[in-house]
């Protein structure tokens, strides 16, 4: 009876710590239950086709080559052009004795229109002033016509004449080219090359003598004679232009296509100039 009694009360034990083991289970799974949060549905994330490209490390990389090298707005555009060179005459007769070095000297303001379609290439529209210096040995130029109806070149070897004399000319032109620029992103250091044509009109024409002397060489007078006329000269210059060089200077050359003195009135001549050109801003 006593063996009886002991194996119930330990059954009895038995199944008491059973049903506690089964409360404390489903309290924790309804713990875990409630913790989870299922008020609010899951969404995900959409990555566009460019927020991938701007993550991946390759395409960046492919960014940073491509994308500069078409980035040509802060390149030189050689808005200002100064010009010094030697001139001289084609088709010069006889009669026309020049004598030294006779110079140019011009400056232009530009604005550079680059091609979209290739950035080597650009348009270079502008405006500015030119100005010449022919210098003649024992020559007169009878630029306003006192004493004939034709510019003669009158040959003074023999008698008083100028130690120094020249032919003044101006003219306001526009020039008009297309550029070449080998390397778009570094001009200051490139080669580049220009050729277009010049429209312009004169401004202003004269002579100027200096220092009188005798046919043997001796000073006769400090006098200075000046004479200005244009009718004899034609007032429209068309010149064909180029220059090419590196960075911001560079070599130039301009031939005039047109006659300089009027049909039947002079020498039909063809002033050209060759010479350095600086360039910038």
């Amino acid at each position: 009876m006593k063996k009886i009694s002991a194996l119930l009360i330990a059954v009895s034990s038995f199944m008491m710590v059973k049903a506690q083991d089964s409360t404390i289970g489903a309290g924790a799974k309804d713990t875990i239950h409630n913790s989870v949060d299922t008020s609010a549905p899951k969404t995900l994330q959409i990555i566009t086709p460019d927020q991938s490209l701007e993550n991946s490390a390759p395409a960046s990389s492919l960014s940073k080559k491509i994308l500069p090298s078409l980035n040509i707005g802060n390149r030189a555009s050689d808005h200002l052009l100064i010009q010094i060179g030697y001139e001289n005459w084609a088709n010069k007769t006889d009669s026309v004795r020049m004598k030294g070095i006779s110079r140019s000297f011009s400056m232009y303001f530009m604005y550079n229109f680059p091609l979209k379609s290739n950035p080597h290439l650009s348009i270079g529209l502008g405006v500015g002033i030119s100005s010449s210096n022919i210098y003649f040995s024992n020559t007169n130029l009878d630029v306003a016509g006192k004493s004939g109806t034709t510019l003669n070149f009158t040959d003074l070897k023999d008698t008083t004449h100028f130690k120094k004399y020249k032919l003044l000319t101006t003219y306001l032109e526009a020039p008009v080219e297309i550029r070449y620029v080998k390397d778009p992103l570094h001009p200051k250091k490139s080669f580049k090359a220009a050729a277009g044509v010049k429209v312009g009109t004169m401004l202003s024409a004269g002579t100027k003598g200096k220092n009188l002397q005798s046919s043997n060489g001796q000073l006769v007078s400090n006098f200075i004679e000046k004479e200005k006329s244009k009718r004899y000269f034609n007032t429209t210059r068309i010149s064909a232009t180029g220059r090419v060089g590196i960075g911001a200077v560079s070599l130039f050359a301009n031939y005039q296509l047109n006659a300089f003195i009027k049909s039947g009135f002079g020498p039909d001549v063809r002033p050209y100039t060759i010479g350095i050109t600086i360039s910038g801003l």
